[in-house]
């Protein structure tokens, strides 16, 4: 069943199966199982034993894999962190200091917006953090609560895939880690390429300049118009004959208790305590040069963030703990309750994670990639418009999906096995294209994770975020798009990034002297 039309069958059945039931683990599941039978001719016992092996791997290969138990290990402190923080009030004494001082309405979607970029741990610590800090703002200078949806969308998922100290960057440098033994990729280290891959990702380039346009100007788009000219003169901030999502703060009661450091300080120990185990890791690990590039080329990063992430978890507890005192509803008991909720909510992103490790694993053993190398190379399709295929077959999958994570793991390893075929020179840009259309349909769709926290962050109605965000998404996109097919033709990054530059700073100089025309 190698490297003949079967291979192609358990990622096939994957994708259709996510389409039509829009159950990513059930899904990568059934292609998993798939694949393990195709693997084995479909003999039950030796079936069984690959299809064990597809998962153990992910935790014992000649000994404990303790890259991937520290990615999973880090994965769970974020969703402890993000509960904690919420249960202390921390975000609520922000907003209540940020709110005294800014005082104009350019200030408070700036700052919304510079927020959602410095809060890139993770997208649902984004969501939840800056939703709670900026709507008070916001709400405060009439800025429609579908525009506050948009920047916390915009500038969620976009950062977080291009952080490295981010679930996200966890995520994804894990299956770089795997992509790269398995073609014998030596040139770099996950961690580089990961970095080496930020500005390749047109969208994420894209959508960010987006955000910071709209939040400077005027001028919006499509449906965000009727949504900010309502907020603007009648001071309603969202459809009242919609059902509008509340806080995110689930069944933690709010508090005058909190203090803005029970929201910095996690923040900022997790950055800082992650960055300075990088540094020491890859000091210690490169015999002691002193030499930044060498470093960071060794560091370890699933350790770093684990290390990163009980340092920030154990301080968020210590700066609760400081209430028993003054706060008669805080107590050991909700924060046990908080623990167990931080923990859960993120057990969906930890099944996706090891259900795609897996289904690598025997998608690699089937050739699958070789195979559909193979008639790309038959069919005279050229290479160069691969990394344009890819970000589109993504953002579909996304889009219709809504798991970012369920479509990295799945399309990640086949494009890497397409290209390292017929030009391995373009691996991380193909690698780059995937991730950028996995934002873009993240973006797009309805029933994202992200877009439905997005929403409920901003008590906003969850279709009115969708039809106001959906016009700069695919402006977005189509800019990326362009940028790809630029990319793959000349073989050059260069050209691509060029490409896409000129044509931001087209768009946004004909839109502003068209919005001064109307004026």
């Amino acid at each position: 069943m190698e490297n003949t039309i079967f291979s192609i069958l358990p990622p096939l059945l994957a994708i259709v199966m996510v389409l039509v039931t829009k159950r990513v683990l059930l899904s990568l599941g059934a292609g998993i199982v798939s694949a393990a039978l195709l693997v084995e001719s479909f003999s039950p016992i030796d079936s069984l034993n690959i299809l064990w092996d597809s998962f153990i791997t992910s935790f014992w290969e000649n000994g404990l894999n303790v890259y991937n138990i520290f990615i999973l290990s880090f994965i769970l402190m974020l969703g402890v962190i993000t509960a904690i923080v919420s249960l202390s009030g921390g975000s609520t004494a922000f907003a209540a200091w940020a709110v005294k001082r800014i005082k104009t309405n350019r200030g408070s979607k700036l700052l919304t917006v510079f927020l959602g970029i410095i809060i890139f741990v993770d997208d649902y610590f984004n969501a939840l953090a800056v939703g709670q800090i900026a709507r008070p703002i916001t709400d405060s200078h009439r800025v429609s609560r579908a525009k506050l949806a948009y920047f916390i969308d915009s500038t969620s998922a976009p950062v977080c895939v291009v952080s490295p100290v981010s679930s996200w960057g966890a995520f994804l440098i894990s299956q770089l880690g795997v992509i790269f033994a398995t073609y014998a990729v030596t040139d770099y280290t996950p961690l580089q390429a990961f970095l080496i891959m930020a500005p390749m990702n047109f969208y994420v380039i894209a959508a960010l300049a987006m955000v910071f346009f709209i939040a400077w100007t005027d001028n919006d788009l499509g449906e965000m118009k009727k949504h900010e000219k309502r907020a603007k003169e009648t001071g309603v901030l969202f459809d009242p004959n919609k059902s509008n999502p509340g806080d995110l703060q689930g069944n933690f009661p709010e508090n005058n208790y909190g203090k803005v450091n029970d929201l910095i300080l996690p923040i900022v120990s997790l950055i800082a305590v992650t960055l300075a185990s990088m540094f020491w890791t890859g000091y210690q690990a490169s015999g002691k040069v002193m030499n930044l590039f060498v470093i960071f080329e060794n560091t370890d990063v699933p350790l770093s963030l684990f290390v990163g992430g009980i340092v920030s978890s154990i301080l968020a507890i210590l700066l609760y703990t400081r209430q028993f005192k003054q706060n008669p509803e805080a107590n050991v008991g909700l924060l046990g309750k908080a623990v167990i909720s931080g923990i859960n909510s993120m057990l969906p992103a930890i099944g996706i994670l090891i259900f795609a490790w897996a289904l690598s694993f025997l998608i690699n053993a089937l050739g699958t990639g070789e195979f559909l190398a193979k008639i790309v190379t038959e069919n005279n399709i050229p290479v160069g418009i691969v990394p344009f295929l890819l970000f589109v077959l993504t953002a579909f999958m996304a889009f219709a999906t809504g798991s970012s994570w369920g479509s990295f793991g799945i399309l990640l390893p086949i494009g890497a096995s397409i290209i390292m075929v017929v030009e391995p020179e373009l691996l991380l840009p193909v690698l780059a294209a995937v991730l950028a259309g996995a934002v873009f349909g993240d973006h797009c769709s309805p029933i994202s994770d992200t877009t439905i926290m997005s929403a409920t962050g901003a008590g906003v109605n969850v279709i009115d975020h969708v039809m106001t965000q959906l016009p700069y998404a695919i402006v977005s996109a189509v800019i990326a798009a362009i940028g790809y097919l630029v990319l793959g033709l000349t073989g050059s990054v260069i050209f691509g990034f060029i490409t896409v530059v000129i044509i931001l700073i087209l768009f946004f100089s004909i839109w502003s002297l068209k919005s001064k025309r109307v004026v």
